[in-house]
């Protein structure tokens, strides 16, 4: 072996012990805020499931037409929504999902 290929082995050691601990730094620092974020993602899909499915609620929603297209994508993650917004049945008449 040449040296050069023993500097490159040596850099390329030292980078991947870089990168873990700046991995482990960053796990470190992130793992308090995990649930907070886990929570804010929540909230945030549970808004947005309900401006998507508020005309069929009897609220009126101004994008109705560009929400449509979006139903059956979300018809899988609707009994998720409507249990955790505490609806033990589906608030949709044309829809059960219980």
């Amino acid at each position: 072996m040449s040296r050069t290929d023993d500097d490159g082995s040596v850099i390329a050691l030292w980078r991947s012990r870089l990168r873990r601990a700046i991995q482990g730094y960053d796990a470190v620092l992130s793992l308090p805020h995990r649930r907070e974020i886990a929570r804010e993602l929540q909230d945030e899909e549970d808004l947005f499931m309900l401006l998507c499915f508020c005309d069929m609620m009897g609220i009126p929603n101004p994008a109705s037409d560009m929400t449509l297209e979006l139903y059956p994508h979300m018809l899988d993650r609707f009994h998720e929504w409507h249990k955790r917004q505490g609806m033990p049945r589906s608030p949709l008449a044309g829809f059960r999902c219980c």
